[in-house]
């Protein structure tokens, strides 16, 4: 067993977990984000996609050990207080969610791509959300959702909102002397 610290959507967490576990299942099974979906379990379908230290990442491949010292972004931290961001509001308009599977993966890889290139070209878009998987939507209206966010701020939204979770306290890796979080739910 290995104990982690990581801060997942602005909040402290604290787990003994087996140094084999994923991170998916550590969100899913130990913390109760079940937004975070398993896929294939190998990293092809982007499904388990998180945002770890700022960089999408397959949660499926991603070693909960790894994740100590980490901060996490999950679909589970996108609304906030009912409201949702501008990409989440983009899919609703664009109908870019059928079944929704994919869809909390598809939001965190979109968000990455957002922050990284806030107007990106409809091409930057398709490849930017190469790694995710959708059996619906043929993916027409997740790339017409992603313009239209980025047309109408959501750039600046995510900007926005980093800015705030800056403000939160690094995390100290477990061993390295840190007081233990400040919550351990």
């Amino acid at each position: 067993m290995k104990t982690i610290r990581c801060r997942i959507n602005g909040d402290l967490y604290e787990r003994s977990v087996p140094e084999h576990k994923t991170l998916l299942h550590v969100l899913r099974e130990d913390i109760g984000f079940t937004g975070t979906k398993e896929g294939c379990g190998a990293g092809e379908c982007g499904a388990c996609t998180v945002i770890m230290n700022g960089r999408s990442v397959n949660s499926c491949l991603v070693l909960a050990a790894e994740a100590d010292g980490a901060t996490i972004e999950t679909i589970e931290g996108e609304a906030q207080d009912g409201k949702l961001t501008p990409v989440q509001i983009s899919f609703d308009t664009h109908h870019a969610a059928q079944c929704g599977f994919c869809t909390p993966g598809m939001v965190m890889t979109i968000k990455d791509l957002l922050r990284r290139n806030p107007h990106p070209t409809r091409d930057e878009v398709v490849e930017g959300i190469e790694g995710n998987f959708c059996r619906c939507t043929g993916y027409q209206q997740i790339i017409e959702a992603v313009l239209d966010a980025a047309d109408n701020g959501a750039a600046e939204d995510i900007v926005a909102r980093d800015a705030v979770a800056a403000r939160l306290a690094p995390v100290d890796p477990v061993g390295t002397g840190a007081e233990k979080g400040e919550r351990d739910a």
